[in-house]
Order: structure tokens, then sequence, then C-alpha cells
């Protein structure tokens, strides 16, 4: 079975080097390179063909937004994994709004990094577990799947709004949000509404869509 091939941009050499012996030891995953980030990406990915990109979300020398934007525009069957250290829940969002098929926390084990690339390589999006089941997560999953990584500009947020998104996928309550913003719970409990107004609107379709392909 042919092995998946992982190119690793890391600009932090230590890191580079450990994350590329420890994935080289397991049989049906490979590094096929390794980039610093300061060369041509693109280029990198017409040389190597890699079935996944691991990347680091701070990247100094690029925006890596920027990255995988260029690289689902450009290789729209190659996927993206993104690595970070203390990445906000906004940070993760726009990273898989950006066409990312993933993100994985730089805490986690070496089985779950390559539990995460195996399972994007199989077509999967894989995020952090505090994400995992939140309302907005399911939204954004549907806009994966049918292929509209727009989802931002499709769905017009206040940034009172996303800021309660990003609390909500925290798993705070309406009264732990309120304490957070300094604002009265009732305000909160409006935001809440007309978030799920917007996310309703957003996804009849999708409900619609996905009940007749079933």
């Amino acid at each position: 079975m042919a092995k998946i091939r992982v190119l690793l941009l890391e600009d932090n050499r230590i890191l580079r080097e450990g994350i590329t012996v420890m994935i080289n030891k397991h049989a049906d995953v490979m590094v096929a390179a390794v980039s610093d980030g300061r060369d041509d990406t693109i280029k990198k990915i017409q040389a190597v063909k890699p079935n996944v990109i691991l990347m680091d979300l701070g990247i100094a020398s690029k925006n890596s937004l920027d990255i995988v934007r260029s690289v689902r525009s450009t290789f729209p069957n190659v996927k993206v994994v993104g690595m970070g250290l203390v990445a906000s829940q906004t940070d993760i969002m726009e990273f898989v709004q950006s066409g990312a098929d993933g993100f994985i926390l730089k805490d986690a084990s070496m089985e779950e990094v390559i539990k995460t690339i195996r399972a994007v390589a199989d077509g999967e999006t894989v995020l952090p577990p505090p994400m995992t089941g939140s309302l907005f997560l399911q939204v954004v999953e549907h806009a994966l799947v049918k292929g509209k990584k727009g989802l931002k500009g499709s769905i017009r947020m206040t940034q009172r709004e996303k800021e309660i998104i990003a609390l909500i996928v925290e798993g705070m309550s309406n009264k732990e949000i309120a304490e957070s913003l300094n604002i009265a719970t009732f305000t909160v409990k409006s935001h809440v509404h007309n978030i799920l107004e917007k996310l309703a609107l957003h996804s009849r379709l999708q409900i619609a869509s996905y009940a007749r392909e079933e």
C-alpha cells in the first residue's frame, strides 16, 4: 500500500527535525519533504506531490492563511492540516474557513498527529476536541462537505456575534458569556437568537439538499 506523503512546513528547525523522525517511524506515513516556509510552497508541492501538508499556523516568513488559500486553489486534492501551540478558536475557524482540512494542537501526542494525518488523507475533517459537537462546527462541516469554503462571506456576523460564537464553542453558558463580555444575560440571549437565525437561514438549503441526496 502506498504511503501517505507529507510535506512539513515548520520554521523551527528542532521541531521540524523531531516531527520528521517521529512521523517516519510509521509504516504508512512518510515526510516526503520539509520546508521552513521561505521557499515557494506551490513549487515545492509540484515537485514533491504530497497527499497532506502539515504546517505551523505561526510560520514567521509567510501568512499561513494565504498559503492555505493558494494550496486549495492550485491543488484542490492536497489536504492541509494546521498545527498551533495556543491557537484560539477564532484562529482555528479562520484556518478551516480558508480551506484547511484539519487542525491539531502542538501538545497533541504523536499518536494523535498520525491519526489526524490518516483521517484527513481519507477525506475527513479533524479539529481539536473542544470544538467537536458544537453547533457552529456542524455548520462549518456542512459547508466543507458541500464545497462551500466561503462560509465567512456567506454568513454575515457582527463582531459581537463572532465573540459570542467563540465563547459558545468554548462551552460557556449564556450567564458565563455575559460575565465574560460584561453585558446583560438577556443581551446574550438576543445575540444567540440572531446567530441561530442566521445559521438556520444558511443551513436550510443545505439540509434540503442533503435530504434530496439521501
